[in-house]
């Protein structure tokens, strides 16, 4: 079975939202429009408690993004975003939500930062993603959503862990750094996941 991922279209990566991304509001028509193409339709959602430790709000004198050592790793420190409960972190009000099966939250450990819609950045929770697409029969993952250069990457590399052949629709994803998104296509071009334009899929569904 074929599967749509959407990662989280959510209002505060929206322009004027805390974490904007530039224009991440245009690829909601084009997510709308794809995803009658699937019998699988499933979302992420960042959903982090006001105390997480990515918020350069919770260390006095740092600003974000920079970067501080936490537990050990690295670390991105980001505007506070997509706080639990908060309109911020509600699915944007334009994306059609009827299709989507499930939602499966992440970032909720204020300990752990997770890109990821699989699993926090170290490897140590599991959202239950696998498991829910293993069960349904997935075996091609199709990605939409925000970042592409951060949660939709990191998304991918651990679907492509996990097995699943991988489809990163382009033109239904935006960056928050267009540079490092070109070396990112490249990289994931070199680990076999093909990268299309939203109608090319519609054609190739029809």
């Amino acid at each position: 079975m074929k599967a749509l991922l959407i990662i989280d279209v959510q209002n505060d990566f929206m322009p004027g939202g805390s974490l904007a991304v530039n224009q991440a509001d245009k690829i909601i028509p084009v997510i709308n429009a794809v995803q009658d193409k699937f019998n699988l339709v499933i979302a992420t959602q960042d959903w982090h408690p006001a105390d997480h430790q990515s918020f350069a709000a919770n260390h006095p004198g740092k600003k974000p993004f920079e970067t501080i050592q936490l537990a050990g790793f690295e670390q991105t420190l980001w505007p506070n975003h997509c706080v639990q409960a908060t309109q911020g972190a509600e699915l944007h009000p334009k994306l059609e939500t009827q299709k989507i099966e499930a939602i499966f939250r992440k970032g909720m450990d204020k300990d752990l930062d997770s890109y990821s819609g699989f699993y926090d950045n170290h490897h140590k929770k599991n959202t239950g993603l696998a498991g829910f697409l293993h069960a349904k029969k997935v075996s091609k993952l199709y990605f939409s959503g925000l970042c592409a250069d951060i949660c939709v990457y990191f998304t991918i590399l651990d679907a492509l862990a996990e097995g699943f052949s991988c489809v990163l629709i382009e033109d239904a994803t935006c960056a928050l750094d267009i540079n490092r998104f070109e070396q990112i296509k490249r990289e994931l071009s070199e680990k076999g996941v093909t990268i299309l334009q939203s109608r090319e899929l519609l054609t190739d569904f029809r």
